[in-house]
């Protein structure tokens, strides 16, 4: 909604295009895949692709 552009984003869109069926799982990949990436941003530093970061207030 707020990132379309980012790659988790796409990803998802392109695999829930086109089938019918398969998109409360396909939430369920999404939401790991999130969390993999938050993982990663938290202990590496490793920014997502596509992903826009705001400056702290």
């Amino acid at each position: 909604m707020f990132q379309k552009d980012s790659t988790l984003a796409q990803w998802f869109r392109g695999r829930t295009e086109s089938t019918r069926g398969t998109r409360k799982t396909m939430i369920v990949a999404l939401a790991r895949k999130l969390l993999i990436a938050l993982w990663r941003l938290v202990h590496e530093g490793v920014v997502p692709d596509g992903v826009v970061l705001r400056p702290a207030q």
